[in-house]
């Protein structure tokens, strides 16, 4: 049974307990991220008033039923006084149970504007605060070199004009062997995925509001999601939002470890907020494939899944042999439910810089609160769990492919992980 997030008995988004006991923490968060500090204090309010609305009702509730028992046992003479009492009772215990489902309602939209508390240590500020963990690798001294549209148009693998004429701008064809390229990209992460204990699922992309808002994405950025007006599912723009929901509602066994699952989809953006940048290419697309790592576990382990994320993330890179860099993101750029995310950057060489391959984002237990996942300690208890996401491969990998094993004669050198996927070592120009 799903649970919908305007209900007044919605998971906590944050941990109450740490809002109660160290708001200045949350609104260090709030301040790092760029967001409003006095969304905290609202939040207490809403729940000072909330926790006192339930208290008035409890308390005319018991008074109520003790009222009752009176009642019953009251000889005919006294009975009409306690009849007349206890229908004045029964209205202010209406009254009240109305003040509480408000201050609930009103609690409940307090707490969803706050976006996840961040872990200490990331950078504070926007998308160029971003801090450089580590660069891998020397970008090749490429003498005019072709950008990713021409490479793949010129070997028969991107086919961006019938795209636009099939289905409008940001949209394209992989043809041939730009196909096989994908195809490979894909089976390699899934298979390194399987070796290291994630299971392999294959997940709706449409998905009901209560999943879409769970995972936060019906936030900030709601306008990049695709509505299906008509039936009221969303397209979804990553796996992740599947594979938060696969659980919801649920208590999981995490007794031996994290649940890993690496979810293979389309994925669907309306880059609503992208005018005119990167407008050439496949590098901001509405539609793309991509294979995406989600991980349920408990919220001790979470931060050394996050690091063991970000090094799949490293070996698939490594198997497409690409120079590239980590950084460590900055709060102001994490979306509302990540609290730390690391991107892996490959170097473009027709645009002299790096652009983002890979994200991992580690939700603490952001979306597992929202979904109602939780998990049983070592007393038996039901805690909140957290989840952790990761891209393992995507459509986007083809333009540093195609770019960066580019050779002079306008061939592309095909990375030798994906030769089996692809049949070739060379794609050669077409006539």
């Amino acid at each position: 049974m799903f649970r919908s997030m305007t209900e007044s008995n919605v998971a906590p988004v944050i941990d109450l307990k740490l809002l109660r006991e160290n708001p200045d923490t949350v609104r260090a968060s709030q301040r790092a991220r760029g967001e409003d500090p006095a969304l905290v204090d609202a939040l207490l309010d809403a729940d000072a008033a909330r926790r006192s609305a339930v208290s008035a009702a409890d308390n005319l509730r018991a008074e109520q039923k003790a009222e009752s028992k009176k009642v019953g046992k009251a000889s005919p003479d006294e009975r009409p006084a306690l009849l007349a009492a206890a229908k004045a009772l029964a209205e202010k215990v209406k009254a009240a149970e109305a003040e509480q489902s408000e201050t609930d309602a009103a609690f409940t939209r307090a707490h969803m504007a706050l976006s996840n508390v961040i872990i200490d240590g990331v950078p504070a500020g926007g998308e160029d605060d971003f801090v450089v963990l580590d660069t891998v690798g020397e970008p090749r001294a490429i003498d005019r070199p072709k950008d990713h549209v021409e490479l793949g148009e010129s070997l028969g693998l991107i086919d961006l004009e019938r795209g636009a004429k099939v289905s409008g701008s940001r949209f394209y064809f992989l043809t041939g062997a730009g196909a096989f390229l994908q195809l490979g990209l894909l089976q390699l992460a899934a298979r390194l995925a399987q070796e290291n204990g994630f299971t392999l699922m294959i997940p709706p992309v449409l998905v009901r509001p209560e999943v879409m808002a769970g995972t936060g994405f019906l936030g900030a950025h709601a306008e990049e999601v695709y509505h299906l007006a008509a039936d009221d599912l969303y397209l979804v723009g990553t796996s992740e939002v599947a594979l938060a929901g696969y659980h919801s509602d649920e208590i999981l066994d995490l007794s031996n470890g994290p649940l890993r699952y690496a979810g293979w989809s389309s994925c669907f953006r309306r880059e609503a907020g992208s005018h005119g940048k990167d407008t050439r290419g496949i590098i901001r697309v509405h539609q793309f494939d991509k294979v995406e790592g989600f991980i349920y576990c408990k919220p001790e382990d979470a931060e050394t899944e996050h690091q063991r994320l970000l090094g799949w993330e490293r070996q698939m890179l490594a198997n497409i042999d690409v120079p590239y860099r980590v950084i460590d993101i900055a709060a102001g750029d994490l979306g509302s439910s990540a609290a730390r995310k690391f991107d892996c950057e490959a170097w473009i060489p027709t645009q002299n810089t790096y652009r983002e391959l890979t994200s991992t984002s580690n939700c603490t237990t952001f979306q597992a609160r929202r979904l109602a996942v939780r998990y049983r300690d070592e007393n038996g208890k039901p805690q909140t769990a957290a989840t952790l996401n990761g891209t393992l491969a995507t459509t986007r990998w083809l333009v540093a492919i195609l770019e960066n094993h580019q050779q002079p004669d306008g061939s592309v050198r095909v990375p030798e992980a994906l030769v089996p996927f692809v049949g070739t070592e060379l794609l050669e120009p077409k006539a």
